[in-house]
């Protein structure tokens, strides 16, 4: 079950977004703040662009950060064809009952820009790091604090068994932005 704007506003009450944005922002700026059945999320002013050099490799399981140059400011330009990482402005608490999913916002897709589609597991916290795919053959701008994707929470019937705080998932509290890593335990 998709849950509404009320259960979101009470679980924001309680912690779940912070901060929160009452109401849905949208007059001059990329929409964000809550929705009907979601909750749009900004991205923070801090990003990871990537800066392509000969004879390197992105390897997921052993991500060098050589190739990434930091960037914070208002404005992030995404080069063509290429990516940024980024977070989100909002510090999420998921509860135990509840998965949610972050999908990339339509005014960004219209740009050629692609939000990856991010699951938050049950008992998951954190800032979502975020990658930003520029698909354009010209550069793409993104708006720090302004909303970047929809983050859809779904209820459950029944309490998860295991959640991702039971884990002790490697992404767990991250507080900013985090590289892939894989888990050596």
């Amino acid at each position: 079950m998709v849950k509404n704007d009320v259960w979101i506003r009470t679980k924001a009450a309680q912690g779940m977004i912070e901060p929160f944005n009452q109401d849905q922002v949208r007059k001059g700026v990329i929409s964000s703040g809550v929705g009907s059945y979601g909750y749009d999320m900004r991205i923070a002013d801090e990003f990871r662009i990537l800066r392509p050099a000969s004879g390197i490799v992105i390897d997921p399981k052993n991500f060098d950060a050589v190739c990434m140059e930091d960037f914070k400011g208002d404005i992030c330009e995404v080069p063509a064809n290429s990516y940024v990482i980024c977070r989100s402005l909002e510090y999420f608490r998921i509860p135990r009952e509840t998965l949610a999913i972050c999908f990339g916002k339509s005014t960004y897709a219209r740009s050629g820009v692609i939000v990856n589609v991010t699951p938050l597991e049950p008992e998951w916290e954190g800032y979502i790091t975020i990658s930003v795919s520029n698909t354009a053959p010209v550069p793409v701008r993104l708006y720090a604090n302004e909303g970047i994707g929809q983050v859809v929470f779904l209820g459950t019937d029944e309490i998860c068994q295991t959640s991702y705080a039971d884990k002790k998932g490697k992404y767990q509290a991250q507080k900013g932005i985090v590289l892939s890593k894989v888990d050596s335990r």
